[in-house]
């Protein structure tokens, strides 16, 4: 399984998604990998957003050695599972898509549609950013193990 998290810059929502996603595969013993990239191309090779890093290091995840990365064509084909943070995100990556199959692995990281809020510029958004996407990283891993 190869999952990638998308956001717009890559240095605040997909990077805690990536980071957090990670760390629990790696303790539940599963051979998978995930990454992040954003739609935009802004932030490449920068790390995470100073914020970012210090909410997931103040519940127990080391994102600080991530890079932003763009998202592009190939990755398509390089992952099974495309997470998207919201519906621009959604429009920006199926608008990349080549084919159906493509848009198929594109999805909203999040469950009924809903989005995750952008914390960039408010800081008191970061924890509960954070706690959304911990959750959702959690019930992931149970929906995917279910399908394989």
């Amino acid at each position: 399984m190869k999952i990638l998290m998308v956001c717009l810059g890559n240095i605040c929502r997909s990077p805690l998604a990536e980071g957090v996603m990670r760390h629990l595969i790696n303790e539940e013993g599963l051979d998978w990998e995930v990454a992040s990239a954003g739609t935009g191309d802004w932030h490449v090779n920068q790390p995470a957003d100073k914020r970012s890093i210090a909410i997931a290091k103040n519940f127990g995840y080391d994102i600080s050695t991530q890079r932003a990365k763009h998202f592009n064509k190939s990755m398509f084909n390089e992952f099974d599972s495309i997470l998207v943070m919201d519906r621009n995100n959604l429009k920006d990556v199926q608008r990349l898509a080549t084919s159906e199959e493509q848009r198929k692995k594109v999805k909203l990281f999040l469950t009924d549609e809903n989005e995750v809020t952008d914390p960039y510029f408010d800081n008191n958004l970061f924890e509960p950013v954070f706690l959304e996407i911990e959750a959702r990283c959690k019930e992931l891993i149970e929906e995917l193990k279910r399908r394989m």
